[in-house]
């Protein structure tokens, strides 16, 4: 059940929004192999002068097209990881026009104990999940 939380630079439209969301998460399907209902998507919109993403001397040129992609998942594979990270950054240029180098990911893992979907109950422990 991996939540993923979108900072971008505000100015894309619904529709971009929703490929940038699409794009994603079939990456996320594909890579960590969870179901298509599992789905959990936070996009946080700052003006310009609220998101400075410098390139820790790679030599990325950063745009105004930036996406970082914040994930708080269960632990996964290495193997699983580095594919999540190539296909993100694979469709996201495809399907959304945003360059590999604008596409930072960050991924914190947590266990079963860490996650509440409702009613006060932590549904892996219960076993409703």
């Amino acid at each position: 059940m991996p939540l993923l939380r979108f900072d971008v630079i505000e100015g894309r439209n619904e529709q971009e929004l929703r490929r940038l969301l699409d794009a994603s998460h079939e990456a996320m399907v594909e890579a960590f192999d969870v179901p298509h209902s599992d789905r959990y998507q936070i996009v946080n919109q700052h003006s310009p002068n609220e998101m400075i993403i410098e390139d820790t001397g790679l030599g990325f040129n950063r745009t105004k097209d930036v996406v970082i992609i914040s994930i708080v998942s269960k632990t996964r594979t290495k193997e699983k990881k580095e594919r999540l990270y190539s296909l993100i950054a694979e469709r996201l240029k495809n399907e959304c026009d945003i360059a590999p180098e604008n596409v930072m990911i960050n991924l914190t893992e947590n266990n079963d104990a860490d996650w509440s979907f409702g009613l006060g109950e932590a549904q892996f422990l219960t076993g409703k999940l």
